[in-house]
C-alpha cells in the first residue's frame, strides 16, 4: 500500500506530496501565459482540490481539468512571451541546474528545458522535498539568467504545476511525453533534454507502488 499522500497548499495551487514518490513539474516563465487563462486554470484546480478533499470529485470533473492542462501545453509550446530560453547561454543555465544534483538530491528520470517552460520527471531522495527542490532550481537560475540577460524582475511564474505519478504505464508514457516535447513544438535537434534521445529506456521509476495523480 502507498504511503498517503499531503495535500500542500502554497500560492493558488494545491500541491500533492508523498514519500517516496516520483513527480511530474512543469515551471515556467512569468510571461508565458495569459493571465485570464492562468487565472482559469487555478479556478478549476482549487474546485477540484476541494472535491477531492470533500470525497465527490467525479470521472467528469477529472477529465475537464485534464483538457484544461493540455491547452495549457499546447499553449505553452506555442513558444508565448519573450522566451528567453531561446538564448542558448539562458537553456543551458537551466538545463545543468536541474541535471546537477542528480542522484544526490533527487533522482532524475527525464527533463527538458524549452523555450519558455521546463518538464523534469524525478523522485526526491532523503530529506529533500518537491518545494525545496523546486525552490532550489527556480532561485538559482533566476538570478543566473538575469544576470545574462542584463534585466531584473520576475523571471519564472511563482506557482508551477505538478502530479504524482501513477503507476508505470503512466511513467513510460510521461517519459516520452518529455523526450518528444521539442519535436511536437517544431524544435528539431533541440538539445536540451536530458537523457538524449538515444539513451531513453523504457524503466520503472521505483519498485514503490506510485501514488495515484490528483490530475
Amino acid at each position: 500500500m502507498s504511503p498517503p499522500a499531503t495535500i500542500r497548499t502554497r500560492g493558488y495551487l494545491p500541491h500533492w506530496e508523498q514519500d517516496h514518490a516520483t513527480y511530474f513539474v512543469t515551471f515556467r516563465l512569468a510571461d508565458s501565459l495569459p493571465n485570464d487563462f492562468v487565472d482559469q486554470v487555478q479556478r478549476q484546480r482549487r474546485r477540484i482540490a476541494a472535491a477531492q478533499s470533500a470525497g465527490t470529485a467525479t470521472q467528469a470533473d477529472l477529465a475537464d481539468l485534464r483538457k484544461l492542462l493540455r491547452k495549457t501545453e499546447r499553449s505553452l509550446d506555442a513558444g508565448r512571451g519573450d522566451a528567453f530560453m531561446m538564448n542558448p547561454c539562458v537553456a543551458k543555465i537551466v538545463f545543468e541546474s536541474v541535471i546537477h544534483f542528480n542522484d544526490h538530491r533527487y533522482r532524475l528520470y527525464a527533463a527538458c528545458v524549452m523555450p519558455n517552460h521546463v518538464h523534469v520527471v524525478f523522485s526526491p531522495i532523503a530529506t529533500c522535498t518537491l518545494a525545496s527542490i523546486l525552490h532550489s532550481w527556480k532561485s538559482h537560475t533566476a538570478h543566473e539568467a538575469n544576470l545574462v540577460l542584463r534585466r531584473h524582475g520576475h523571471f519564472w511564474q511563482h506557482e508551477y504545476f505538478d502530479h504524482l505519478v501513477r503507476n508505470s504505464q503512466s511513467f513510460a508514457r510521461i517519459v516520452r511525453y518529455v523526450a518528444e516535447n521539442p519535436d511536437r513544438a517544431g524544435l528539431h535537434n533541440w538539445p536540451w533534454v536530458w537523457p538524449a534521445r538515444q539513451d531513453i529506456q523504457p524503466k520503472r521509476a521505483s519498485k514503490q507502488p506510485i501514488a495515484a495523480t490528483h490530475l
